[in-house]
Formats: C-alpha cells, sequence, structure tokens
C-alpha cells in the first residue's frame, strides 16, 4: 500500500484560518494608537475640548472657509483636467494646529482691478500689507504677532496682499494671464503652545 495516497496532500496557498488580513490589522492598529494618543491628550489637558485632534484634507474650499468674498465674474480655475480649484488641509491637537484653506481663481478683468477689490477686503483683518516690492523684512517686528512680508514675494509680474496676524493669515496672490488674471485666497491659520519671553 502506499502511504502518500493516505495523506491529504498539502497546498502552497494558505487555508482561510492561516490567512492574515493584513489591513484589518493594521486599522486596528492605528485606532489603537490613535486612541492611545487622544487619551494622553485628554488626561494631559483635563478639557475635553482641548483634548481632542483630527486632519482635514479636501479638494472642496468655499469663500467663507478661506475668509474672503469671490471676486464678482471670476470662476474657478484648474492648471489641468485633474487640477482641483479648491483645497483645505487641517492637523489639529490639544497644543498645536495648522490649517490652509485655497481657492483658484480666474477672471477676464485684469490684475490691478482684482488688487483693489481685495485691498478693500483684506482691510477686515487689519493693516494690509502690499508684498509685490517689499523690502527685506525688519530685524524684529514690533509684537509678537504683527504680520510682515518676510520672504513671501509673487512671481515675477504678479501682486501679493496680506492681513492678519502671524497666527491667522490672509493673503491673495494675484498673476496676469492675456489681458485677465489668475488669482489665489489663502487662509493660513497655525497655532503652537505659547511660552513666555
Amino acid at each position: 500500500m502506499n502511504r502518500a495516497k493516505q495523506l491529504p496532500e498539502r497546498s502552497n496557498h494558505p487555508t482561510h484560518s492561516q490567512r492574515r488580513p493584513v489591513p484589518i490589522i493594521l486599522l486596528a492598529l492605528f485606532c489603537a494608537v490613535a486612541m492611545s494618543l487622544a487619551a494622553q491628550e485628554k488626561k494631559s489637558s483635563g478639557d475635553k475640548e482641548k483634548g481632542s485632534a483630527g486632519l482635514i484634507v479636501s479638494s472642496e474650499a468655499t469663500a467663507k472657509e478661506v475668509g474672503l468674498p469671490i471676486y464678482p465674474g471670476a470662476r474657478p480655475h484648474k492648471d489641468d483636467h485633474n487640477d482641483s480649484p479648491a483645497t483645505q488641509l487641517g492637523l489639529w491637537g490639544s497644543t498645536f494646529g495648522f490649517k490652509l484653506v485655497v481657492l483658484k481663481m480666474e477672471s477676464s478683468d485684469p490684475p490691478d482691478k482684482i488688487a483693489v477689490f481685495y485691498q478693500k477686503a483684506l482691510g477686515k483683518y487689519g493693516n494690509v500689507l502690499n508684498c509685490t516690492n517689499a523690502p527685506p523684512a525688519e530685524e524684529k517686528p514690533k509684537s509678537a504677532s504683527a504680520l510682515d512680508c518676510g520672504d513671501d514675494k509673487p512671481e515675477e509680474g504678479g501682486q501679493l496682499f496680506k492681513s492678519g496676524t502671524k497666527e491667522k493669515q490672509h493673503l491673495v496672490d494675484i498673476q496676469p494671464k492675456g489681458p485677465g488674471s489668475i488669482f489665489q485666497l489663502l487662509y493660513v491659520e497655525a497655532r503652537g503652545e505659547q511660552k513666555p519671553l
């Protein structure tokens, strides 16, 4: 009698009980780490609101989220057919936070006309800085939250305006395109643990 016929054949393919659901294991591990970090944040802050953390990644944004009105007659601009005219990114925890909102628009109007509109709109956030031909930044700003142009400059032929504070900046970048314009509306919020001077 041949013993090989009596033993079941072994397959090189794992059975259902031998398979390891790697994506499920990775997801469970990620959730465990996230819950652990959230618990530590909550424990260290003692406040439920301050103990939260989160992430936003979106290809959708509105004028309300960027904090500036849309120029009359402007339309969303895409650099190519796969591009999105809007972006929203955010990451926060109890002691830090970062948010970026961008809207890319285009208009048949010239850059100077759009610049006048947005200089007025930016005024509600305080002093409007024209960073188009800004001199190099001063060594020490008047206050820690005072906004300056820093190294922010538009591309050649463009215009850049800023308003707000270092923690909450509103920017408008305008570039000529033929007889019209392409412009970006940006909102940048960055907060961190404040350290005494």
